[in-house]
């Protein structure tokens, strides 16, 4: 199977039965995202992601950006399909009417970047950077700035970066060195080097326009210096057009294992007289500004490992299907297709299962994120964003690291073919392995949720929600359906080992702070498949309503069932162990010294 083709059927019945669709489009606004108008994006969308995108995945692979001279030319193709996906309207589907976005919500927009994402990873990171820029902007900038860069970062004529690293400022930004001089007119200039700044030069647009971490002249050290500035390529006249060549330049682009259509660029900004730079919103909060970018960029990339994770599994079972090799275990005598062999099943239905539920968890908290904006109770907005706040380094976490073992598996599907590189299957996990990386490693992610999410709050969010998948375990238990009852076993056991967890944090963090984040990830890991594992519950009770009713198509919601039913046996089954390793391994963990590593 070469191409990509978009999961439609599963979105829509996420969508529609799973998160809550209903409940969005009751939202002020957003009244006309009915379920045909759903169908009706998806489709289109699925088009572009299976005939403009997907071809080019390979191509860009193969053909990766290149640097001359301080300008980036992207692989063949790639400006063509940008202009194409502009033209579309798909680049400013989530931005405010008032500069002429479309105004859809995040739960609208989620399916849609996720078949960007399975379609073409590379070309993807372009336009999520420019959504975070858009947001930040339009967030905390001043109105004289909205009017100056957002139509054209809307309108797709402009792209956006996001830059906070430096080489000795990784994930931790209070060491950030890039200097900002305050001049006469109100502007700055910047001077200092960022690097890994994604799509920081290329050929797509005549401008870009970069978000750029810096510290005022005399301000307090640490992060309770840092600004944010709007940094453009170009300079921009009043009137809206372009002008004179900013003092910034792309000096080199990263040579990478994935990913290699987009250019991961190293810029220098101010080796003349400073690059001009506009404060965003008041000096001294940068962090607290460039975190909107990074909330949504997390939950972007979160997304990526549910995109990524599909894309692999439509490969390896596209080729489980064709290949002839072997007589599978009980069968009969005649060379079989893989697909019939026990342990590929066993793969296959791994790499379906933690994607569907990676999927909808994803989409749920995309839905949580629309209440939190939009809900006209400021009471539910609040309590929205605590579950949003909880739910984003899990999305981001769990979802890239199933992505990357969803995409070994393909690999491992394909046998030695899926370690030849034309096969495409090695590329996925290439591609897939940057995700538990940037915007926060896994581990940074793990301690966010373990310190900020749980041990700060007493696990309150986190117990509220537990108590809503005891809700879904218990019905699921009560049924005389045997796949629904060992379902809700499975989750109602995974639930408790959460409970246990989150418990155990919120009485240690004070005390113990370390061994807390020494088991930090396995938290993560155990309350991504509890609640990846609630969604599926939710979703094998519906589809077998559906089925009792006789609606739907019966094989896709049989298939939902039985789908959830081994995630069940082989998933949820892990949650004694993580919660295990989690209360008691962080002592030994502690207990090695530096001298015996």
């Amino acid at each position: 199977m070469a191409e990509y083709i978009a999961p439609i059927k599963d979105m829509q019945f996420v969508l529609k039965h799973v998160v809550g669709l209903d409940q969005v489009n009751t939202l002020p606004g957003h009244e006309e995202m009915t379920e045909d108008v759903v169908d009706a994006i998806l489709e289109e969308a699925g088009k572009l992601a299976t005939e403009v995108l997907s071809p080019l995945n390979a191509t860009g692979d193969r053909n990766p950006s290149k640097w001359k001279d301080g300008a980036v030319t992207t692989p063949p193709g790639f400006k063509d399909a940008y202009w194409q996906y502009v033209n579309a309207g798909w680049g400013n589907i989530l931005s405010p009417t008032k500069f002429g976005g479309q105004g859809l919500p995040h739960l609208m927009a989620t399916p849609v970047e996720e078949m960007w994402g399975s379609a073409n990873l590379a070309f993807k990171l372009c336009p999520m950077l420019t959504q975070g820029a858009i947001e930040a902007i339009e967030y905390v900038g001043p109105e004289a700035l909205r009017a100056k860069f957002l139509p054209n970062m809307i309108s797709g004529k402009w792209t956006g970066t996001m830059n906070l690293t430096e080489p000795q400022a990784g994930s931790d930004l209070s060491l950030v060195r890039t200097k900002a001089t305050p001049q006469a007119d109100g502007t700055f200039r910047l001077k200092g080097q960022k690097i890994f700044i994604t799509y920081g030069e290329h050929d797509y647009t005549e401008n870009i326009i970069h978000l750029v971490l810096a510290r005022i002249d005399g301000a307090p050290e640490g992060v309770k210096g840092i600004s944010l500035f709007v940094v453009p390529k170009f300079n921009v006249k009043a009137d809206g057009s372009i002008g004179d060549r900013n003092d910034v330049k792309c000096v080199s682009i990263e040579h990478k294992l994935g990913i290699h259509a987009s250019p991961t660029a190293v810029m220098a900004y101010g080796e003349k007289d400073g690059a001009v730079g506009y404060l965003v919103g008041e000096a001294n909060r940068g962090l607290e500004y460039m975190f909107i970018m990074m909330n949504a960029a997390r939950l972007s990339v979160g997304l990526e490992g549910v995109a990524v994770a599909e894309r692999a599994y439509q490969r390896a079972l596209g080729w489980s299907r064709e290949r002839l090799q072997g007589r599978p275990a009980g069968g009969g005598a005649k060379t079989a297709p893989i697909v019939q062999h026990p342990d590929v099943k066993r793969m296959l239905l791994t790499m379906k299962s933690i994607t569907e539920a990676s999927r909808a968890l994803a989409y749920w908290t995309s839905a949580i994120l629309d209440r939190a904006r939009e809900h006209p109770d400021e009471d539910e907005r609040k309590r929205s964003q605590a579950m949003v706040d909880f739910l984003i380094p899990i999305v981001k976490g769990w979802s890239t690291e199933n992505g990357i073992d969803v995409a070994s598996l393909g690999v491992q599907v394909h046998g030695g073919m899926g370690f030849i590189e034309e096969t495409g299957a090695a590329q996925h996990l290439r591609d897939a392995r940057i995700t538990t990386i940037y915007e926060g490693t896994t581990g940074i992610q793990a301690n966010d949720l373990v310190g900020r999410k749980i041990g700060r709050e007493q696990g309150v969010t986190a117990l509220a929600i537990l108590a809503e998948v005891d809700k879904v375990a218990a019905e699921l238990g009560a049924s005389s359906d045997a796949n629904l009852k060992d379902i809700g076993s499975g989750l109602a056991a995974a639930a408790a080992r959460s409970k246990e967890a989150v418990q155990w944090i919120a009485k240690s963090f004070g005390t113990n702070p370390a061994a807390v984040a020494a088991g930090s990830v396995y938290v993560l890991k155990l309350l991504g498949i509890t609640l990846g594992g609630w969604m599926l519950g939710r979703s094998a009770l519906i589809a077998t309503k559906q089925l009792a009713a006789g609606q739907g198509d019966a094989a896709f919601l049989k298939g939902k069932v039985l789908t959830a039913r081994f995630y069940a046996d082989h998933i949820l089954a892990q949650a004694p162990s993580l919660s295990a390793a989690a209360i008691k391994g962080g002592d030994s963990v502690l207990a090695v010294e530096e001298a015996y590593l």
